[in-house]
């Protein structure tokens, strides 16, 4: 396939299985925005002369990928910010949700789809109602989604409709448009099944039947708190085999949290191939507790990170949960060597691609999309240099560097970011536009 654009760096770290670092770097990029070769420049194929070519001087790598988030809640940032769980959701954010229109749902996730840009995240994985405004903000900002509408049953949500008529919609969304459209296929639909505690099992038998029929990702929550399904255990044993019970990890699953699981709930899960979204930083601020991630990766899950929603985190910035991973991890063990920075890295790129049962987005490889960010290195995290031995610079890159160091981002292969900008909306009226849909929501 003809290179389209070919990138030039000191340093490209592709996020392949051992996490590897490549000195004087070529990516390069074919015209239908896939990543044709990423390795030393002295390997590199020759390029055609109308090959564009760009000079990067920092460090890239695949773009970011959130497997958990609900990024229209960015209107609803800082509301009940110092409660639980459970009572956060009933007192403060169903009723605000209720009050929610298409127009400020759109306006919401583009400025969500900006803010994650700007933190070198392109993909994220979102549970949200008002679907098809989700996927056009995503489309605006030019960013990537693995998009599950919100099927929910809850009280103070009545007006959104029944769960029955919640699925059909997305039924027939799938069945008239696929399970994967736009540009580069920028969008990606499934199922949004909130949590066994606000549906009943028929309606999650009815979404595993659904989306396996159309090979469809159902979203779904999971032992988030320690107390939101004791109806569940009491009834079934655990969530994770209630789902079991009913089918639902037959197909597609991707489990968001999962901070309260057993011994039996991680081995069902591995024999499931069933994905996992750690979200340590909401799960942090909630006081609902850190997952057992080292025993999750051991395990075999794959597991991505997450920032859940930015009104329970209250940041899209998935550099923090990077290192929230690590240092959680091995608080939680007791083993400073429980979770290296690499292994948080790639959670964060081709754990989540992965998680999300995706294999064309999380890493620099041939084949995949060319979803690139360049980390500028002139910043105090490089400031001693970027020649230092390799695991001295993925330390940095890690615990140093993070969001700030983002300047540029390319979704298959198109500039969605430059110099911390976006492309193809301005910020400042997306800002305005949710500053507007905030003040309605808020009445």
């Amino acid at each position: 396939m003809p290179t389209a654009l070919r990138l030039h760096a000191p340093i490209a770290v592709p996020c392949d299985a051992d996490c590897s670092v490549i000195r004087d770097a070529v990516v390069d990029v074919d015209e239908h925005g896939r990543i044709g070769y990423c390795g030393p420049r002295e390997g590199a194929p020759p390029r055609a002369q109308e090959t564009a070519v760009r000079e990067c001087g920092g460090i890239l790598l695949p773009g970011l990928i959130n497997a958990h988030a609900h990024s229209p809640m960015t209107l609803l940032r800082g509301m009940g910010g110092d409660l639980p769980l459970l009572r956060w959701l009933r007192e403060v954010i169903w009723p605000a949700e209720a009050r929610l229109r298409p127009a400020d749902v759109r306006a919401g996730m583009e400025l969500g789809s900006v803010e994650m840009l700007r933190a070198g995240v392109t993909t994220s994985a979102e549970m949200y109602f008002s679907g098809e405004s989700v996927a056009e903000a995503v489309l605006a900002v030019g960013s990537r989604v693995v998009l599950g509408p919100a099927v929910i049953s809850a009280p103070g949500l009545e007006g959104m409709g029944s769960w029955q008529g919640m699925v059909e919609a997305v039924d027939r969304w799938i069945d008239a448009d696929g399970l994967r459209f736009g540009p580069a296929d920028r969008i990606e639909l499934g199922y949004g099944a909130h949590s066994a505690y606000t549906l009943p099992p028929e309606a999650l038998r009815r979404i595993g039947e659904s989306a396996q029929q159309r090979g469809a990702l159902v979203q779904t929550h999971v032992a988030e708190a320690a107390d939101e399904d004791r109806e569940q255990r009491e009834r079934h044993g655990s969530v994770p085999a209630l789902l079991d019970s009913l089918g639902v990890l037959d197909g597609r699953v991707l489990a968001a949290h999962c901070v309260h699981l057993s011994d039996a709930d991680i081995e069902l899960f591995a024999d499931r191939g069933t994905g996992i979204a750690h979200c340590p930083g909401s799960n942090a601020k909630l006081a609902s507790g850190t997952a057992r991630l080292v025993d999750l990766l051991a395990a075999g899950i794959p597991v991505g990170l997450g920032t859940d929603g930015p009104s329970s985190n209250d940041d899209l910035d998935l550099w923090e949960e990077v290192q929230l991973s690590v240092m959680l991890a091995r608080l939680s063990t007791g083993d400073a060597m429980a979770l290296t920075a690499p292994g948080a890295l790639l959670a964060a790129t081709r754990g989540g691609a992965a998680a999300l049962h995706r294999d064309d987005i999380g890493a620099l490889e041939p084949g995949r999309w060319a979803d690139v960010v360049h980390l500028d290195v002139d910043d105090p995290a490089f400031a001693t240099g970027i020649d230092t031995p390799d695991e001295q610079l993925l330390s940095n890159l890690v615990w140093a560097a993070g969001s700030r160091c983002v300047r540029d981002v390319w979704v298959a292969g198109e500039e969605v970011l430059r110099d911390r900008e976006p492309t193809r909306v301005d910020r400042r009226a997306v800002q305005a536009a949710a500053r507007t849909a905030a003040q309605h929501v808020r009445g």
